[in-house]
C-alpha cells in the first residue's frame, strides 16, 4: 500500500470511529421500512451523510456508495467507497447494542482496505491488502479448528428477502446437524470480523450486499481466512451474493455442504 492511500485509510479510520461513538449518543426519533423486516433509521442517514461529507474532504475523486441512497451510477472501474452506516439497524432499533459502521475502499475490481468498528465494545477491525488485519492495532488471526464437528458458526436469515427462507433454514439445519453449534448475531460485518479474529470459524449468509461484507471479507482474507461465494469465487462489490467466510480450513467441507 502507498503512503498516500495509507494516509487516507488512517483518516478514513478516523471519520469511522467518529460517525461510531455518535451512534451511542444519538437517540432514534424516526424508523422506515423500506420493505418487510428492512429498516432504516434517522441515525442510519445521519451517519451516512456524515460519512459522505468527511470522505469527500479526504479524498474528493473517489465516488461514493452508500446503504441509503441510489449506487446506481456508481463506475466499478474507477475508486469507490462502500459504506454499511449502521450494519445491525435492527438490533439498534431494539436496543441490543450490537451494531457496527463498515467502510471498505475498492480500486482496479477489488477492496484496497476495509474498517468495521464495533462502537458498544469499542472494537476497530482493520485490514489493509497484503498487510494483515488488526484488532485495535493489534494483528488478529483466524482459528485453527479443522474439523467441522468443532467448529462455532455463525449464519443470516436474510429477513429483508424472506421469501429465502427456506435456503436459510435449510443452511442452519445443515450446519446445526454437522457443526459443534450456531450463533445468529444480525450483523454480518461483525460475524466476518469475528471469523478473522478466531471468535468464530465460519460465517454464512445466502444473501448479503456489497456494504455488508466488503469491508469483513478482505479483514477475514488479511487474517488468514477466506470469504467468497458460495462457489468459491470472488465475492462481487457492486451487486448482491451469498457469503461463506471462513478459517480457510473449513471452506472446503462448507461449500461442500451447503452446495
Amino acid at each position: 500500500m502507498n503512503i498516500q492511500l495509507e494516509v487516507v485509510m488512517q483518516q478514513a479510520e478516523e471519520a469511522v470511529r467518529e460517525a461510531g461513538e455518535a451512534i451511542l449518543t444519538s437517540g432514534i426519533h424516526r424508523i422506515r421500512a423500506k420493505a418487510a423486516s428492512d429498516f432504516v433509521t434517522d441515525v442510519d442517514m445521519a451517519v451516512q451523510g456524515f460519512l459522505a461529507r468527511r470522505l469527500a474532504a479526504i479524498a474528493p475523486q473517489v465516488q461514493f456508495m452508500g446503504e441509503e441512497q441510489d449506487n446506481s451510477g456508481i463506475d466499478p472501474e474507477r475508486p469507490f467507497w462502500i459504506l454499511d452506516p449502521v450494519d445491525g439497524t435492527t438490533n439498534l432499533i431494539h436496543g441490543l447494542r450490537h451494531s457496527a459502521v463498515s467502510l471498505a475502499y475498492a480500486e482496479g475490481g477489488h477492496v484496497r482496505f476495509g474498517i468495521v468498528f464495533d462502537p458498544f465494545k469499542g472494537e476497530c477491525y482493520t485490514a489493509a491488502e497484503g498487510r494483515g488485519a488488526c484488532l485495535n492495532g493489534e494483528l488478529i488471526s483466524v482459528s485453527r479448528v479443522d474439523a467441522l464437528s468443532d467448529s462455532l458458526v455463525a449464519t443470516g436469515t436474510v429477513p429483508g428477502f424472506k421469501q429465502l427462507g427456506d435456503v436459510a433454514f435449510r443452511y442452519m439445519r445443515l450446519l446445526y446437524d454437522n457443526c459443534q453449534d450456531l450463533r445468529r448475531s444480525g450483523c454480518a460485518s461483525l460475524d466476518l470480523c469475528h471469523v478473522a479474529a478466531g471468535r468464530l470459524d465460519a460465517y454464512t449468509e445466502p444473501l448479503l450486499q456489497p456494504w455488508d461484507y466488503a469491508a469483513g471479507a478482505i479483514i477475514v482474507s488479511e487474517a488468514g481466512g477466506l470469504a467468497t461465494t458460495m462457489a468459491g469465487e470472488p465475492l462481487p462489490l457492486t451487486h448482491s451474493s451469498a457469503v461463506l467466510a471462513t478459517n480457510s480450513r473449513l471452506h472446503a467441507q462448507l461449500t461442500g455442504l451447503l452446495a
